[in-house]
């Protein structure tokens, strides 16, 4: 029954010993990789990378089981009658179960590559999920060809009309998909960093927490998630506030009353700011006068911070510590004053 379905001589030929070794030399190189060049990854990394090892290693053992089962049954085929029918259908849940460790172990391999470039932030899967698409679709067409004996060709141009229609019917997920990919090969921003992302009148500002095939997911300030399709993202002005090299610009304003010494304020105002832990100290920051009128001098302190998450915070300590070490100098801010004027015309006495 199994001889008009399956090409048994081929499927046989492809479970011999050495692609099964190599597989086995594959996933151990994987292990090494993982342990000479991934030691400074982050914990959650770490713990990451273990569970799949450890999913991995126990596909392998399911592999390991199925192959022994093939060659005993190959190898004793006549003393095994009827016993030995089973052994095609074996074979073929060996050779599939092969691919699908062959596939997981270069996901594997794909994923820690990307980790390389990324110790301590995430990394998007989008990529890796579509490396492993494709390589589980050039799997499953080879298997057909040479186990089935199939001819793939015939079989994609007779579908190519449902091919168009099933286009047009994806043409809003396909949009997401590639704007996805366009955003990946750019890298104008990765998981970790934080956007501002202008679209007409709509602005939305988050950390990126993932990218999918299909969105992108951001964390706003208020811890809540934020879903934006990949075509809008494609389509936005995004501005980036996470480069290393590039520190962050925050300004702050402190109104002293009229007359006060404004260069002992802007000196006290400087070295209060400079003391805070999360604002750098080169560029120190510097205060100088940005307005004044009758009432109040406006002094405004410059500082540059490097978190953009944490700029409410950081903002919180300036105002609180600068407000308290001017008192403490004896400086006055200044109040808030309202003028009222009766403009009511006075009575004109008869002459």
């Amino acid at each position: 029954m199994a001889e008009k379905f399956i090409k048994i001589q081929a499927l046989y030929g492809l479970l011999e010993l050495e692609p099964f070794i190599l597989l086995g030399c594959l996933i151990a190189i994987t292990w090494v990789f993982y342990k000479f060049f991934l030691r400074e990854a982050s914990e959650e990394r770490h713990r990451s990378l273990r569970n799949h090892f450890r999913t991995l290693l126990r596909h392998y053992v399911v592999l390991s089981f199925l192959f022994l089962v093939f060659i005993f049954l190959q190898t004793s085929e006549p003393q095994l009658g009827n016993l030995a029918k089973v052994t095609p259908y074996v074979a073929l849940v060996t050779f599939i179960w092969g691919n699908v460790v062959f596939v997981k172990t270069s996901r594997l391999i794909v994923l820690q590559y990307l980790f390389l470039g990324s110790m301590k932030h995430g990394v998007p899967l989008l990529l890796v999920n579509i490396f492993s698409l494709i390589l589980s679709i050039v799997l499953l067409f080879w298997g057909i060809t040479h186990v089935f004996g199939l001819e793939v060709g015939p079989l994609l141009a007779t579908s190519a009309a449902a091919s168009v229609i099933l286009g047009l019917a994806l043409q809003d997920t396909l949009g997401n998909l590639f704007a996805g990919i366009s955003l990946q090969v750019d890298r104008n921003f990765e998981i970790g960093d934080w956007l501002e992302i202008v679209s007409g009148i709509q602005k939305t500002t988050g950390q990126v927490r993932e990218i999918t095939w299909r969105s992108t997911t951001l964390v706003g300030f208020s811890d809540e998630l934020i879903t934006l399709p990949n075509r809008f993202m494609a389509n936005a002005t995004i501005s980036n506030f996470s480069p290393p090299e590039n520190p962050i610009v925050r300004r702050q304003i402190f109104r002293l009353a009229y007359g006060e010494n404004v260069e002992h304020a802007k000196q006290i105002l400087e070295r209060t700011v400079a003391g805070i832990g999360e604002i750098r100290g080169i560029p120190a920051p510097w205060a100088y006068v940005s307005d004044t009128n009758e009432h109040w001098i406006e002094v405004k302190i410059i500082y540059f911070i490097d978190n953009y998450g944490s700029q409410f915070n950081i903002g919180d300590k300036v105002y609180v510590r600068g407000v308290e070490a001017l008192r403490a100098a004896g400086l006055k801010l200044a109040r808030q004053t309202f003028e009222i004027s009766d403009k009511r015309a006075l009575p004109v006495e008869p002459t």
